[in-house]
C-alpha cells in the first residue's frame, strides 16, 4: 500500500498517440519480423503493467530500450542468451 502511495503522484495516463504515431513510445503495440521470418508482437507499458498473457512487455526491458524511438522499417538487434538476433519493425500502432 506504502509503495502504491508513493507512486501515484508520479503517475501520468497516456491518453492519446504521440505526434509521430509511426514511432515506437510508450504504450506501442510493435510488430517485429527476424530474418528468419519470425514474427513477435508485444505492447511497450510500465514495469507494473507486465503481462506475459496479454504480450506486454516493460519499457525497462533490453527489446523495449531497442525500440524506444525507433519508426516504422527500422531495424534493431537485441541480444539474448541465445545469441543477438535482428528484428525489423514491421507496424507500430497504439489502438487495439
Amino acid at each position: 500500500m506504502r509503495y502504491l502511495q508513493k507512486r501515484i503522484p508520479d503517475l501520468k495516463p497516456v491518453s492519446e498517440a504521440p505526434s509521430d504515431p509511426t514511432k515506437v513510445f510508450f504504450g506501442a503495440f510493435v510488430s517485429l519480423e527476424d530474418d528468419a521470418g519470425e514474427s513477435l508482437s508485444f505492447r511497450i507499458v510500465g514495469p507494473d503493467e507486465i503481462d506475459p498473457d496479454k504480450q506486454y512487455i516493460s519499457m525497462d526491458s533490453p527489446m523495449a530500450k531497442q525500440l524506444l524511438g525507433k519508426a516504422l522499417d527500422d531495424e534493431v538487434v537485441v541480444r539474448t542468451p541465445d545469441g543477438e538476433t535482428q528484428w525489423c519493425v514491421v507496424e507500430v500502432r497504439y489502438q487495439q
